[in-house]
């Protein structure tokens, strides 16, 4: 079994690893039990075996059963907790990827609930999983399948589009509301954050240095509502190129979100966008 926490933690390891990961997910895929090992594993490392309650009422997820493309797989959650309590962590997690826990993001603003989303490679049919943590430490889950219609694995399918292209416009963002527009404070509001970034995975083949392409990769981005954090999202190689994040907010009256996002070269890059009624 792949030792899963070697890309969970910092997947910087993952080129010389590709060769490896990639047989190793092949096995996996021949009977069903092999796949609940899969998850047996995950479950163990990234959240120490701990007990996990349905999501049932608490999650809502929704990922295409058949994806158009699997190099960018739309992928939501939206979750509502009771009793008072707030929402600390939210993982989404694909289950056969070579780094299985896509994106963690804490929430900030103390939410009992909250819409997230993002875009995702999927390398091979796969069940989806998105897991909630309470602040009373409960564990929540909730899971679909998502099918492979065939072609590259996508974590070792090449980037698209030019690379001099890619190289110009990383680390631009692009910020658009989603539905009503807030006009005042305490409201709900809705958002997608798009990144220019190739989020290279580590386990691409150069066609021409017949090299892997080095990992570079998005492992952190930040939105505060003027002092205020909306979410902390902490990436990896599942997370699609140009990485999209959708997210829900609750205005504090801020005339700006602030967006910060870093890869593993330690760049980064900050925009603000306006979100205010003359915004």
């Amino acid at each position: 079994m792949v030792r899963w926490s070697r890309f969970l933690k910092y997947p910087i390891a993952l080129a010389t690893f590709a060769a490896t990961v990639l047989m190793t997910d092949a096995a996996l895929m021949t009977g069903a039990a092999q796949a609940s090992d899969t998850w047996s594993g995950i479950h163990a490392e990234a959240f120490g075996g701990r007990p996990l309650k349905s999501g049932t009422g608490v999650i809502a997820i929704s990922a295409p059963y058949r994806p158009d493309d699997v190099r960018s797989v739309p992928f939501e959650a939206d979750v509502t907790l009771a009793n008072g309590r707030t929402i600390k962590t939210v993982y989404f997690v694909v289950d056969m990827n070579p780094s299985p826990v896509a994106a963690t993001f804490q929430l900030g603003g103390k939410r009992s609930r909250a819409h997230l989303g993002i875009n995702f490679r999927l390398d091979q049919q796969s069940d989806v999983r998105v897991v909630v943590e309470a602040d009373d430490g409960t564990l929540y889950m909730a899971e679909q399948l998502v099918k492979f219609a065939g072609g590259q694995a996508s974590c070792s399918a090449p980037p698209v589009g030019d690379p001099a292209e890619i190289a110009a416009n990383m680390g631009k963002m692009d910020f658009a509301g989603v539905g009503a527009k807030p006009n005042g404070t305490h409201q709900m509001a809705r958002a997608r954050l798009a990144l220019n970034h190739p989020n290279h995975t580590g386990m691409v083949l150069d066609p021409v240095s017949l090299l892997y392409i080095p990992l570079l990769m998005v492992d952190r981005v930040e939105a505060h509502q003027g002092d205020e954090l909306v979410f902390d999202m902490t990436g990896s190689i599942t997370v699609a190129q140009n990485p999209t994040v959708s997210f829900d907010y609750v205005t504090n009256g801020a005339p700006e979100l602030t967006v910060t996002a870093r890869d593993t070269s330690n760049a980064s890059w900050t925009r603000a966008f306006p979100i205010g009624p003359g915004g």
